[in-house]
């Protein structure tokens, strides 16, 4: 993509993240907007139960609908970063949200499970996909130093409404049934499309500020000085036009940026989230049935997602602070691994809980583990590519974990169904979440560290970890020099002309005092009829 001309008054690229300001209203639309994508599949599960009894399915097949929806949300991914470097994040995330509340409402009046999938599945998560993906964009544009925290601030939304959606599904559901319960739900859905509303982009406040300073620029160089000094800023003029002549036409955006997939630590981090997403989401997605059919009453099998919801608030903030210190962010992908070790082993040692209290100190165990997994999974992408790159890498990465999706949950589903044990569900998740820990530790050390041996080049783009903020100061300050450089050779130019108007000045003034001169004007030199052809000569040639 061509750097846009500093002459126009249009924004180099990439522009210095404020760390603030609006910033903090993004922050808090991404905030609602992560807690709905990411809690909304799971508090779904409260009403399962309802629907197994009407559709006479089994767990995997309720279990596809968080699933899909989950699907959507990654599988995606392409399509959102695409619409999102040809459109725009505002105008995608104000589709995304009209399409979210219709999927619900139109669930609402589903006569089978078939339909379901494609109205509270399908539709539901496209639409929480066009409003996810758009929204962390925003957020890695508005924050650089302060990013850690963003994201840990940000990605607490998912356990502030997990814990507030499920106890209130489980409200609707009683007073309601599924279906009165599924319409409310696409009525507050709707609240996406005022986050989308505030995601202003980052660049249109610059933009304004630099066309004003270019204006300024452009009314002085256009004050009269003088004949000459007009036709040199026209001289000038017209050697800006020849150069722009001579500029390569301008390239449009790439929709997907395939480079990405140079970088070592893209593949290790793709690689390790693909295994870690396989048993990430399964014991929060089973967790409501395995209370159920272990006696727990509806009520309190509901409130164990609001337990591990209310650990999760402040295990998010919490851990991107750690994550933005100064000698934990050069090293945040061990920190990310060792999250989910901790989430892995959480799942394997409490795979026998068979009581309500059992269940509980899992949940503040899984609460912990989670909020830490969740506030560093995307500071570490964002570490490794950079927030140019972000926008396409993101969606390479959720594409891929969509299929991770579609075959752990349902997967679980089944087993769950053919051995009407939890145990092994547990377990088998718990390895999982374990590999990917481990694969990420290892291959991070073995092969990064490897390179980092190796005196890397200067300014490197796709060394992963740097700060956009120095790229952005370097881009401003390479416009500011050109905005100089040009007023320096107009100055430079109206000197010489002054100059060489004076010399020519004194030369007639000379000639004149010995008796064959021409009259000069102030200021100029002027051919007179009356002088002899040696004179004019002369003159023409200052």
């Amino acid at each position: 993509m061509g750097r846009p001309d500093p002459e126009e008054g249009q924004l180099p690229a990439p522009v210095k993240p404020p760390d603030g300001g609006w910033g903090w209203i993004v922050l808090l639309g991404c905030f609602v907007i992560t807690g709905f994508s990411y809690a909304f599949p799971k508090a779904v599960s409260v009403y399962f139960k309802e629907l197994m009894k009407d559709f006479h399915v089994g767990y995997s097949d309720t279990a596809w609908i968080s699933s899909i929806m989950l699907a959507m949300l990654y599988g995606t991914g392409p399509v959102c970063s695409i619409m999102v470097n040809q459109f725009g994040c505002r105008p995608v995330m104000l589709i995304g949200g009209l399409l979210a509340s219709a999927g619900m409402i139109l669930a609402s009046f589903t006569t089978n499970i078939i339909e379901l999938y494609l109205t509270a599945g399908v539709l539901t998560g496209l639409g929480m996909a066009l409003n996810f993906q758009p929204s962390l964009i925003m957020l890695g544009t508005y924050f650089d130093k302060r990013r850690p925290l963003a994201n840990g601030l940000a990605a607490a939304g998912s356990p502030v409404f997990l814990s507030s959606l499920s106890p209130l599904g489980q409200v609707l559901l009683e007073k309601f049934g599924w279906r009165g319960g599924f319409l409310i739900m696409g009525g507050l859905l709707l609240n996406c499309c005022t986050c989308g509303a505030v995601m202003r982009p980052l660049d249109m406040g610059m933009k304004r500020k630099m066309g004003k300073a270019q204006d300024k620029y452009e009314a002085k160089e256009m004050l009269p000085i003088g004949g000459k000094s007009e036709e040199g800023i026209s001289t000038t003029d017209g050697t800006k036009k020849g150069k722009k002549a001579k500029k390569k036409p301008k390239k449009g955006k790439k929709l997907l940026d395939f480079s990405i997939f140079s970088n070592r630590g893209f593949i290790i981090y793709t690689i390790s989230k693909f295994i870690l997403v396989l048993g990430l989401f399964v014991p929060p997605i089973l967790l409501v049935n395995y209370a159920k059919d272990t006696g727990v009453p509806d009520t309190e099998a509901a409130f164990l997602l609001s337990i591990i919801g209310f650990i999760d608030i402040f295990a998010r903030p919490a851990c991107g602070m750690v994550a933005g210190l100064k000698w934990v962010r050069p090293h945040v992908a061990y920190l990310f691994s060792f999250s989910m070790l901790f989430n892995g082993l959480t799942d394997i040692c409490s795979a026998r809980a068979s009581n309500y209290t059992g269940l509980v100190i899992f949940c503040v165990f899984f609460g912990i583990s989670y909020g830490m997994v969740g506030a560093l999974q995307f500071e570490v992408l964002m570490a490794i590519v950079g927030s140019q790159k972000f926008s396409s890498a993101i969606g390479l990465v959720l594409l891929i974990e969509a299929f991770a999706v579609l075959i752990g949950p349902p997967s679980a589903g089944r087993l769950v169904d053919a051995l009407k044990n939890y145990e092994v569900i547990f377990y088998l998740a718990g390895s999982e979440v374990v590999l990917s820990a481990l694969f990420l530790g290892v291959a991070s050390y073995c092969c990064l560290n490897r390179g980092k041996k190796e005196p890397p080049p200067e300014n490197n783009p796709s060394a992963g970890g740097g700060s956009d903020t120095e790229e952005a100061e370097s881009d401003v300050q390479e416009a500011e020099e050109h905005s100089s450089n040009n007023h320096q050779l107009a100055h430079s130019t109206d000197n010489a002309m002054v100059a060489a108007n004076e010399e020519a000045n004194h030369v007639a003034e000379e000639q004149s005092g010995e008796g064959g001169g021409c009259p000069a004007g102030d200021g100029e030199v002027l051919a007179r009829d009356s002088c002899n052809a040696d004179q004019m000569v002369e003159r023409d040639s200052f």
